[in-house]
């Protein structure tokens, strides 16, 4: 790994206590390219600007996907990561399906451990604080004519975070657009994803709503994630989510709430959700949750939907009483520290890991 640290670091003008989620960026990042069949070494270097014509494939024909992650501070100023081997896989995946080189190990897992040492002093600690962590792979070579490039850039930046949603949110369910199709990228986090989403937000949020619950393309008949967040619905004393496909995307929170709630002995059902089942326990009186989960909100709590051309009102829960936030608190105090870890997730930063890489 080649190192260049920087001379003149901004830690000093960031104020831990006044700063919105993803606009003040750490002092370093990793970048390594991909030419000629091979991936170069991997580089440290001062955060920045890099240099890209208009004709990047990238820009033109949309080969690029990334992950979000966490690193958190602990009291004692350790720093963790949280699952970094789950989205190591899952970039590659999303790499794979879009025709792009994979990643190795090294450049990945090593690269986040080397960047959190180095920049360390950017994890805040506090109530809902992390450090959100954006590796990312796109291509780079010039040219307009449609094909796979033959250049690529993999990234990681990173931005201090605090809660993304700090209030419940009402969300739509759709009866039109869809994420994803069968055969699409919806199980790949590729960047034209969040672009399709955009405007049947805006539509939603036109009309009251803050987030979209997408349901199928074929039928509409079935939940799939709400905006950019795998869903959860508690109806008694059950949970439900989708189950992954190639329309749905492979959470990792999704994943840790799902281990969580079974470990915590609650019923857990991996099964397709429809919304008319939603809809009849709304009306008996049985639907107590909807909620979202994803990395950079952890947990987005729902207090109304909308379906057609009527809103409903979800049930307020006291925090004893709501699975959502019983799980949420679980997650964060692991991540965080302040929990013991019985599924080996959290992985310590150590320090000066170059030295003892």
């Amino acid at each position: 790994m080649i190192i260049q640290k920087t001379t003149n670091s901004r830690i000093s003008e960031f104020d831990p206590e006044n700063y919105s989620f993803g606009d003040h960026f750490i002092d370093h990042m990793i970048i390594c390219e991909y030419e000629n069949g091979k991936w170069g070494d991997v580089k440290l270097m001062p955060y920045g600007p890099l240099p890209f014509s208009p004709a990047n494939m990238a820009f033109n024909y949309g080969q690029a996907c990334f992950e979000g992650m966490k690193a958190y501070k602990d009291k004692d100023g350790q720093v963790f990561l949280f699952r970094p081997e789950k989205n190591f896989e899952r970039i590659n995946k999303s790499a794979k399906r879009l025709a792009m080189p994979e990643m190795t190990e090294e450049m990945f897992i090593e690269g986040l451990k080397v960047l959190m040492d180095i920049d360390r002093a950017w994890v805040p600690y506090g109530e809902g604080k992390s450090l959100y962590i954006r590796p990312v792979i796109f291509a780079t070579e010039e040219g307009l004519k449609a094909r796979i490039s033959n250049k690529y850039m993999f990234a990681i930046v990173g931005a201090p975070a605090k809660s993304y949603y700090s209030a419940p949110v009402s969300v739509k369910i759709s009866d039109y657009y869809s994420r994803a199709a069968n055969g699409g990228v919806g199980s790949a986090k590729a960047a034209g994803n969040y672009a399709a989403s955009f405007y049947p937000t805006q539509l939603a949020i036109a009309e009251g709503y803050e987030q979209i619950i997408w349901t199928d393309d074929t039928s509409h008949e079935f939940f799939e994630e709400s905006g950019t967040m795998n869903v959860f619905v508690r109806i008694n004393d059950t949970i439900y989510t989708p189950p992954t496909s190639e329309k749905i995307l492979d959470g990792v929170t999704r994943d840790s709430f799902i281990t969580l709630a079974k470990h915590k002995g609650i019923d857990v059902r991996v099964e397709p959700v429809a919304v008319k089942t939603v809809m009849e326990a709304q009306e008996n009186g049985t639907l107590k949750e909807i909620w979202g989960v994803g990395t950079a909100v952890v947990t987005s709590l729902f207090e109304a939907f909308g379906y057609k051309d009527k809103k409903y009102e979800l049930p307020k829960l006291t925090e004893d009483e709501s699975y959502a936030l019983m799980l949420k608190k679980a997650l964060v105090d692991i991540q965080t520290n302040k929990a013991e870890d019985p599924f080996g997730w959290r992985v310590l930063v150590e320090k000066n890991v170059l030295e003892t890489a």
